[in-house]
């Protein structure tokens, strides 16, 4: 986690450098207070994954000497096939239109949303494929 930790500090310290000259030659408050907000979250991921680095010790990738069979094992459970996420994409798109357009296409979209969730969490609880 070291790395990581490294790469989000670097990112934070070039934000706390970059966004006072781009307020100081743009007068953009929009835009300075993206940086701001973004140096803000850098600055928090980094404080995270250093927490985490001294909590957890040297993982093999952090380590010179560390095997490539130290990372086997299990890594979870990934669906190999599932069209709840198309569902899921399709409801969304039909809710920013409906934020667009009518409130009654919005309301759609969220039952259709809904839909999608509910059967996207419970996809291997019936059927074929149930455990």
């Amino acid at each position: 986690m070291k790395i990581e930790a490294l790469i989000f500090v670097i990112v934070a310290i070039f934000l706390a450098v970059v966004t006072p000259i781009y307020w100081l030659l743009s007068n953009d408050p929009t835009g300075t207070t993206a940086l701001t907000l973004t140096f803000g979250l850098g600055a928090m991921i980094a404080f995270y994954f250093m927490l985490l680095a001294r909590r957890m010790g040297p993982r093999p990738e952090d380590r010179h000497d560390g095997e490539i069979e130290e990372l086997a094992g299990e890594y979870g459970f990934f669906s190999p096939h599932s069209w709840w996420p198309l569902m899921g994409g399709a409801a969304a798109t039909v809710v920013f239109v409906g934020l667009v357009f009518a409130w009654f296409i919005f309301i759609i979209g969220a039952a259709l949303a809904a839909i999608a969730v509910i059967g996207w969490v419970f996809e291997y609880y019936r059927g074929e494929h149930a455990h």
